[in-house]
């Protein structure tokens, strides 16, 4: 089992002499091979969430579990791929993705065997032997993501992977993802502040409320998108969809209310 259950999560940080409520009192279940999408207005803890389920943070009260265990730290079934690459510049392709294999253990035949399917996967072909410099954004990026598909988790934690990419790039990466996880289907948790990155990827899409954050109301996608047949067609297709267009101003909605962002004072200089 690969599940995410958040039970009550609650998360605060000190402040100096004060104490800021991050999350209050989040529950949120996340079944087995379903590719849930976060969103929510900046600080109202996404991030924190996702870092909890991998076992980078723990929360001030309630339980996080993933397969029906609970978290108190990092584990190999959880791969966590973060808006910065984070590829080792001295090695080569092939040698990143192969770093995690090597990390658990797999003898060297395997770990060929691993890297090239994910080489072919990931479109990296004849990238092999370059170094990360060499390669463009989209590309880095397709060799974070070939690493943390090649050591074989269950769980996919992905927060803001696209947002370093230019528009262009980001759409195709969109794109392969969706592929991907067609031709290999993890449980995916994903952080994005882009209300269409996430109707387009997600089965179902959390919006979460400011902070402290909680969850405002979940959409649920993988209805809609089956019914209506979007997933045959590209993203600058979909976008132009009726069904596409009904859940993103649903979602866009939900997070432009004004009962619903943070009260923030308007500057003085602004206000006179």
């Amino acid at each position: 089992m690969s599940s995410i259950v958040f039970h009550q999560v609650s998360r605060s940080f000190d402040r100096g002499r004060n104490r800021v409520a991050a999350l209050a009192a989040v529950s949120l279940a996340v079944a087995e091979r379903e590719f849930v999408a976060v969103v929510g207005p900046s600080g109202c803890g996404k991030t924190t969430l996702l870092r909890m389920a991998a076992g980078l943070d723990q929360p001030t009260s309630g339980t996080v579990e993933v397969g029906g265990r609970q978290v108190r730290g990092p584990g190999p079934e959880r791969a966590v791929v973060f808006q910065q690459f984070a590829l080792f510049p001295w090695k080569t392709v092939r040698q990143n993705i192969e770093f995690g294999l090597k990390c658990i253990g797999r003898p060297a035949g395997e770990r060929k065997a691993t890297v090239e399917r994910y080489l072919v996967l990931m479109g990296l072909e004849g990238r092999g032997a370059a170094y990360p410099h060499e390669l463009s954004g989209g590309m880095q990026q397709r060799v974070a993501l070939a690493r943390s598909y090649a050591v074989d988790p269950a769980v996919l934690l992905m927060d803001e992977p696209f947002g370093a990419l230019d528009a262009q790039t980001r759409i195709v990466m969109q794109e392969e993802l969706v592929r991907i996880s067609r031709l290999s289907p993890r449980t995916v948790l994903f952080v994005t502040h882009s209300v269409d990155e996430a109707v387009y990827l997600a089965d179902r899409v959390v919006v979460m409320t400011s902070r402290p954050g909680g969850i405002r109301e979940i959409i649920d996608v993988a209805t809609v998108r089956n019914a209506d047949g979007w997933h045959r067609f590209n993203m600058e297709d979909v976008m132009d969809r009726d069904a596409f267009v009904h859940l993103r101003t649903h979602a866009w909605k939900l997070l432009r209310d004004p009962a619903y962002r943070a009260a923030t004072p308007i500057p003085e200089y602004l206000a006179s």
